[in-house]
């Protein structure tokens, strides 16, 4: 079950560089839980949301089936097989 988080009054944050990509300081009060994050758009607005953690198997295969199928860049090649080799066992 998710921890409900409390409304807050806005907070001005700072943003730096990290190499080539932006990134923002959050204030303690905003802080989320774990090391990851979703982030999307809407309008002018970035949305930061913490990434929920499967709480059990079920919910975990029910996130696995919300993921898109894989492209043909993600299959495995074809791999001849190669004959057996002959073993002497005695």
């Amino acid at each position: 079950m998710p921890i409900p988080m409390p409304s807050t009054r806005p907070k001005e944050a700072k943003l730096f560089r990290n190499n080539r990509s932006q990134a923002v300081r959050i204030p303690v009060e905003f802080e989320l839980p774990g090391d990851r994050v979703l982030i999307h758009r809407e309008g002018d607005k970035l949305i930061i949301e913490p990434v929920k953690t499967p709480a059990n198997i079920l919910e975990l295969l029910a996130a696995w089936r919300q993921e898109p199928p894989l492209g043909p860049e993600d299959q495995f090649p074809e791999i001849d097989d190669m004959p057996a080799r002959p073993e002497d066992i005695f």
